[in-house]
């Protein structure tokens, strides 16, 4: 009676007030032969002992990040955070607050996610950004929509190189809102021509920089495309720290920027909670998604902090609502924010040169690899190997020799042809032996 409060009478109660005559009946919208039969194939229950044990040993089947050399990205990327990100962000001040929807008593968590909106606004080159969204994808989805009503056309071109996760987000969105989506063919070696297809009834443009296979682009010149034919270019990021020493969206002429910042103060979780940035040009203020933090002062004339346009958000008037995220991923932003200010501008970049000069090094070191090729003239801390035979099958002839080698692309562009490409990401966390044993592992998957 523990976890199961209810008994028959208190569920016979229940179901005569609704009107109904049992839990089958709750769930009359759903076709019948979509219903089961027969019970799910789980095991019954356990004690709590036994569950820790079989939990344990699904745990043990993963091999730990920190365990092995590890050159996973592909939109998720493994960073040292420092220990004082997760210290601070486990106070309680930071831990239990929510929605700081009284500024009288919650000055303390709107300043810190003010502080949060100046970074990314410094970071992406854009004037103004917002309280972060939930991840990398919703923050395109998000992008893709302000174009829309920003414009007031429907159709969205997405490139090629824009990240799976997030071009499938948008396409989901879209086909449920009816609104038209253009997606081009995967290219590795970023050949497309985006601004030729560009109409009169293009929205927006949404391209990552850098994309998916680790190239990194130019967006000046179709930031001028755009703006010529009345079109707004998304300019994404899925690796947060490229900012710290690739030219910044703003700065090429992008009207809005969206991407993903897990990559400061953010571990990789399994895949999250993450956090979305979020930026547009002031122009554009009023049309952008989720939650503005802004600076006044009180009626004595001191600094303070307030929800500012909340009349867009649907707990004051739906039918006006910009988006349906109300919210922010308020402890990642902490995470984010903290870990941003230990490095500060200096740190930052040096931090960012690091990565590349640590995924050059990889690249120059696979030029002796016979059967594989990096197919990128310039990149970032990620970049794209051709390899022969099926990249999947080389990952995991690597993951038995030691060593996380990337990821295969089939692995999220399943259908695209690309069977034989293998995403590499190299950060500051991996070491001179960790690059030499990644060869070793790769020349001996290779061989197989």
């Amino acid at each position: 009676m523990r976890y199961l409060p209810l008994n028959k009478e208190d569920r016979a109660e229940m179901l005569a007030r609704i009107g109904v005559g049992s839990i089958g009946d709750l769930f009359a919208d759903i076709p019948g032969s979509e219903h089961l039969e027969h019970e799910l194939e789980l095991p019954m229950h356990k004690s709590e002992m036994e569950v820790e044990r079989l939990m344990s040993g699904f745990a043990a089947k993963n091999i730990p990040s920190g365990s092995v050399p590890f050159f996973v990205g592909a939109g998720a990327y493994k960073h040292h955070i420092p220990a004082t990100v997760d210290h601070l962000i486990q106070r309680s001040e930071f831990l239990t607050s929510y929605t700081p929807y009284q500024p009288e008593i919650a000055q303390g968590t709107l300043q810190t996610v003010f502080e949060f909106q100046t970074q990314v606004a410094s970071l992406t080159a854009m004037d103004v950004a917002n309280a972060s969204m939930y991840d990398g994808s919703t923050s395109t989805v998000e992008a893709v929509a302000m174009a829309r009503r920003t414009t007031k056309r429907s159709k969205a071109i997405l490139s090629g190189g824009l990240h799976p996760h997030y071009a499938e987000a948008v396409r989901t969105y879209s086909e449920m809102a009816g609104e038209a989506v253009a997606i081009l063919a995967p290219d590795a070696l970023a050949a497309e021509d985006l601004a030729a297809v560009i109409d009169d009834d293009t929205a927006c443009v949404a391209v990552q920089n850098p994309d998916f296979f680790g190239n990194l682009r130019d967006l000046s010149p179709l930031a001028a495309v755009c703006q010529e034919k009345g079109a707004l270019l998304v300019a994404v990021f899925a690796e947060a720290l490229s900012l710290g020493l690739i030219k910044p969206p703003g700065a090429m002429g992008a009207d809005i920027s969206a991407g993903e910042g897990q990559s400061i103060g953010n571990r990789l979780n399994f895949g999250g909670p993450y956090v979305g940035l979020f930026a547009a040009k002031q122009k554009y203020l009023r049309q952008m998604p989720g939650r503005l933090v802004g600076e006044t002062v009180d009626a004595l004339g001191r600094r303070s902090f307030v929800l500012t346009l909340s009349a867009r958000e649907q707990h004051i008037r739906r039918d006006k609502a910009t988006s349906n995220i109300c919210t922010n991923s308020g402890l990642a932003s902490l995470a984010f924010t903290i870990h941003l200010t230990l490095l500060g501008d200096a740190g930052l970049r040096r931090l960012a040169r690091i990565n590349h000069a640590h995924a050059v090094d990889l690249a120059s070191r696979l030029a002796e690899v016979k059967g594989a090729a990096v197919l990128n003239p310039a990149f970032f801390n990620e970049f794209t190997v051709k390899v022969g035979g099926y990249a999947a099958q080389v990952v995991e002839r690597m993951a038995q020799l030691g060593v996380m080698g990337g990821v295969p692309v089939s692995r999220l562009l399943p259908d695209a042809g690309l069977d034989d490409l293998l995403l590499v990401a190299s950060t500051e966390v991996n070491t001179d032996s960790d690059r030499a044993a990644f060869v070793k592992a790769l020349e001996g998957a290779l061989s197989c």
